[in-house]
C-alpha cells in the first residue's frame, strides 16, 4: 500500500539574480538582465518534488498575508499538493531567498525567514505505518523535533534533511530513516559530535552513499547545468515519494538521482510546466 508524504517546512519566495561570477566579500558585481522571482523554500520545494513523483503529499508551513504568500498556496493546490495546514501569519512577510546563480549554474544564497519563523507544531492527523514524513531546518528548530517525535511515536518514517544544517538533539537524529545531508553538511555533522540511526550523504551527479554503500548518480553534462538551486530539495522530495510508495534503498535513490538531475537543467527551483513564476 502507499503512503502518504507529510512535508513539514518552509516557502520563500526566490529572488534570483544571474551573474557572471559570485562577488568576493566587499565586491560589487552586475547582474545579467532582470531578476526573477520563483517559488521555493525547502519545504514548498520538497512538496512539489514529491507530488510530481506521485505521493500523494500533504504541507505544513507558512506565509505571511501577503501577495506572495496566497500565489504560493494557490500554486502548491493547483499542482495537488494539500496545503490546508499551510498558515497564514498577520504582520509576517513571506520568507524569502536572495540567489545568485553563476555561469556555471552554481548558486549562493541568503533566506529570510520571514512567516517561516513562526510555523507551530502541527497534530498529525491520520498518519501512521507507511507514511512518510519529510523535515528540514529552514523553520525552527524546536518545531522540527518535535515533529520528528510526534512521527516516529505514530509509526511513520521520519525522513530528515539537515539543511541549512544546525546541531540536532541526538535523539530527533536517531529517528531519521535517512538523515540526509550534502557532503559540506557531513563535514558539520560529524563535527557536531551526533550519530543518526541512518546517514545519507549526497555528492550530486557522483551519487551518495545510504550508511556506507554507494549508489551511483545520474551524469548531467556541465553544458546542461543551467541552475543548482533546489537540485537537493528534488532528491529529497523523490526519495520520500519512493519510500512512502513501499521501494527498496536501490529503488529510491535511483528515483531520487533522476529528479535531482532533472533539477539542474531549469531555472528556479522547481517545475514549473503550467503557471507562471511568481
Amino acid at each position: 500500500m502507499t503512503g502518504r508524504v507529510v512535508v513539514v517546512g518552509s516557502l520563500n519566495v526566490d529572488l534570483v539574480a544571474r551573474v557572471e561570477r559570485h562577488p568576493h566579500p566587499g565586491e560589487t558585481v552586475l547582474a545579467s538582465g532582470s531578476a526573477e522571482r520563483f517559488a521555493g523554500g525547502k519545504g514548498g520545494n520538497q512538496a512539489m518534488a514529491a507530488a510530481l513523483a506521485g505521493a500523494s503529499v500533504q504541507l505544513v508551513g507558512a506565509v505571511g498575508a501577503d501577495e506572495p504568500g496566497a500565489a504560493y498556496q494557490a500554486r502548491l493546490a493547483a499542482q495537488g499538493v494539500d496545503v490546508a495546514l499551510v498558515q497564514t501569519v498577520p504582520g509576517e512577510a513571506t520568507g524569502q531567498a536572495w540567489i545568485t546563480v553563476d555561469g556555471a549554474g552554481e548558486n549562493a544564497i541568503v533566506v529570510v525567514p520571514g512567516a517561516n519563523g513562526a510555523v507551530t507544531t502541527p497534530e498529525l492527523q491520520g498518519l501512521g505505518s507507511g507514511d512518510v514524513v519529510l523535515l528540514q531546518l529552514e523553520i525552527p528548530l524546536g518545531v522540527v523535533a518535535a515533529v520528528a517525535r510526534q512521527a516516529a511515536d505514530r509509526g511513520c518514517r521520519v525522513v530528515l534533511n539537515a539543511a541549512p544544517f544546525a546541531a540536532l538533539p541526538p535523539d530527533v537524529a536517531a529517528l531519521a530513516d535517512p538523515l540526509v545531508v550534502n557532503e559540506h553538511e557531513a563535514l558539520l555533522l560529524a563535527d557536531s559530535g551526533v550519530v543518526p540511526g541512518s546517514l545519507l550523504v549526497t555528492f550530486g551527479a557522483a551519487g551518495c552513499t545510504w550508511d556506507g554503500v554507494r549508489y551511483d548518480g545520474t551524469p548531467v553534462a556541465p553544458a546542461d547545468v543551467v541552475d543548482t538551486t533546489g537540485a537537493g530539495d528534488a532528491f529529497c522530495g523523490a526519495l520520500a515519494a519512493a519510500l512512502a510508495a513501499g521501494a527498496g534503498r536501490a529503488a529510491a535513490v535511483a528515483r531520487a538521482a533522476t529528479a535531482g538531475a532533472e533539477a539542474v537543467r531549469r531555472r528556479g527551483a522547481q517545475p514549473d510546466p503550467v503557471l507562471a513564476p511568481l
